[in-house]
């Protein structure tokens, strides 16, 4: 098992290899396997880049991102000009289904809401917005709402789970209640984690994912 400075060094490694990422403009703070990032970027894709890149280090068991999002005076933009390039990134995107998410701008800061069909529509709205100018944060309350009854739920997940050689589907339990999974056993790695809540997220009939895996090394 890693000790938390040699995560920290691993962490801090990652960083430096991404190029869209400077490492210095970011504070890590390791306790227990938890890694905390803090410190302040320019955008807000940088933000999510650095959380990304930090789940992929093993022996990361959470990651708590205190990044800040601050833009120059040259750069920012107002809550009106972010909503209309919003309106224009959802129009451009297929995968975003026309006039079915709400959009609200407050500070720089994002709220999405409304219902669709699938989680990969949910995600695609999220991915659309996250890379746009004037965005400090984006905090996706995007519902879903299919019209299929929640059976075999637990049996496709259990198939989605077998056919990722990333995932060792004998170590997770999968507890199904109507639209509702939960998520239960060990995995190797944080990233490991994220891939089965968004694996059984894209079964038909879900709508929640609670994800009780322990990263486990």
């Amino acid at each position: 098992m890693k000790s938390d400075s040699e995560i920290k060094e691993d962490v801090l490694d990652e960083l430096m290899w991404q190029p869209n990422i400077d490492e210095t403009q970011i504070g890590v703070i390791v306790e227990k396997g938890v890694v905390t990032l803090t410190g302040i970027v320019d955008t807000y894709s940088k933000k999510v880049a650095a959380e990304k890149a930090v789940k992929n280090v093993i022996g990361v068991k959470a990651v708590a991102d205190d990044i800040e999002v601050k833009y120059g005076t040259a750069y920012k933009k107002t809550d009106k000009e972010i909503a209309k390039a919003v309106v224009n990134a959802f129009e451009w995107n297929s995968s975003v289904p026309k006039d079915k998410v709400k959009i609200e701008v407050r500070d720089g800061w994002v709220y999405l809401t409304g219902e669709l069909q699938w989680f990969y529509q949910k995600e695609a709205a999220r991915k659309a917005v996250e890379n746009l100018l004037g965005v400090r944060k984006v905090i996706n309350n995007i519902t879903l709402e299919q019209a299929i009854k929640p059976t075999d739920i637990k049996e496709k997940i259990a198939k989605a789970f077998k056919r990722l050689a990333d995932l060792d589907a004998n170590q997770i339990k999968v507890e199904v209640d109507g639209h509702k999974v939960k998520l239960k056993g060990k995995v190797h790695s944080y990233a490991e984690k994220e891939e089965a809540r968004k694996t059984a997220f894209f079964a038909p009939g879900v709508y929640d994912v609670e994800n009780e895996l322990e990263v486990a090394y």
